[in-house]
């Protein structure tokens, strides 16, 4: 259900489109309310989640939908798998987790990310995302997505191409002068609505269902800001996740608004960019392609309209999961196999879409179609338009 404490979002129906879609407002639209609200940390607690002052009433975090209307044609998405590390992460090191004042201190004081977990990797992170780059999600692991987006942003100032943090990187992040990292959020009953612990991996059965919403109250704040799940818990010691609970989330900052009229989807760095119609690169993000199998289009195809919220429609004949070999339309929901958004292409049954499982980006490959976290592309689906070129290069 809405809150009424939300403003209605307005629906979003390209010209000529055919898709049905939810009138609710998304994820990355919710969130941006959400961070207006909250008063950033200017001093962190040496214990994240320690007796934290209160923060102003913030927005309700998303509340999943009644179902979209089935989309036109049959995306072939990948079949949910159980989440993933990083890749190149060392997910077996234990090593400290970076406090809130070690994140909020952290200096660049040369040579690349450390290996690991880092504080200095999570304030890393948190500023590519501000500066319209996303490294996936904000967990503090140096990996693959973020070494990635640190090549991607390197490529969008014209810096040496490499991937790795120097000082130059640094300095054009703001590193030195940025704002705080983290910030406090403070849960409400509304946040809770609708949550199901005990979703179905069958598709059948979750064929059964009125939606595939959020599982646990830190999935969606989680995915809310930018974040992994395990990180978010992490950073909260002791806090039980209960409404009245005020945490510490990332500040990944406010949602960018710059129309985009050209994407390139490069299947050699599994990066997904867009320009806008004086070709300055507005955002990139990390996605999954398709495998050799299962390839996703090739050449120029464009944007045909956009869905929040999409019904998924399961066609044995692309790919068969489980036992089920009769064709299925699932209901909609940030869980379901397209994630919380579809952005239709011209080329039949192909699509952006969003996935249920943002840490496994560069550990999955899909089945044909682009995946991006929820909120990537939810960000990316309010800059395109109908016509929006699409470039499948590498």
């Amino acid at each position: 259900m809405t809150s009424p404490l939300l403003p209605a979002a307005a629906l979003l129906l390209l010209p000529g489109a055919s898709l049905a879609q939810a009138d609710l407002p998304s994820t990355s639209e919710i969130r941006a309310i959400l961070e207006a609200t909250q008063e950033a940390l200017t001093a962190p607690d040496p214990v994240p989640g320690a007796t934290p002052e209160a923060a102003p009433d913030p927005a309700p975090a998303p509340a999943d939908p009644a179902p979209a209307d089935p989309l036109p044609a049959d995306p072939a998405p990948a079949e949910p798998e159980p989440a993933a590390p990083e890749a190149g992460e060392d997910t077996t090191a234990q090593q400290p987790l970076p406090t809130l004042e070690e994140i909020e201190a952290a200096r660049y004081e040369g040579g690349p990310l450390p290996d690991g977990r880092s504080a200095l990797t999570v304030k890393v992170q948190v500023l590519l995302d501000r500066a319209g780059i996303s490294p996936g999600v904000v967990d503090g692991w140096r990996g693959g997505m973020s070494e990635s987006a640190l090549a991607a942003f390197e490529r969008s100032r014209d810096l040496p191409v490499d991937g790795i943090l120097d000082a130059a990187v640094w300095q054009a992040l703001g590193g030195d002068a940025a704002d705080p990292i983290m910030m406090r959020y403070t849960l409400r009953d509304v946040d809770f609505e609708d949550l199901n612990p005990d979703l179905p991996s069958d598709y059948a059965d979750l064929a059964a269902l009125s939606s595939i919403p959020h599982r646990r109250i830190t999935e969606r704040v989680a995915e809310a800001f930018h974040m992994d799940e395990d990180f978010l818990i992490a950073m909260n010691p002791g806090v039980s996740f209960a409404s009245g609970d005020t945490i510490w989330v990332a500040s990944t900052g406010g949602a960018v608004a710059t129309p985009v009229t050209r994407i390139t989807v490069d299947k050699s760095t599994s990066r997904l960019s867009a320009y806008d119609a004086s070709g300055v690169l507005v955002v990139d993000y990390p996605v999954t392609i398709g495998s050799p199998d299962t390839p996703s289009p090739s050449g120029t195809v464009t944007v045909t309209a956009v869905a929040p919220l999409p019904t998924y429609h399961y066609n044995p004949d692309n790919f068969v999961q489980g036992e089920n070999m009769s064709a299925l339309t699932l209901p909609p929901g940030p869980n379901g196999p397209v994630g919380s958004m579809w952005i239709d292409l011209s080329e039949p049954s192909y699509g952006l879409h969003g996935t249920p499982e943002p840490d496994s980006l560069f550990s999955r490959q899909s089945h044909g179609c682009v995946r991006l976290t929820n909120w990537d592309v939810e960000e990316l689906s309010r800059l395109v338009s109908e016509g929006t070129v699409v470039e499948f290069q590498g």
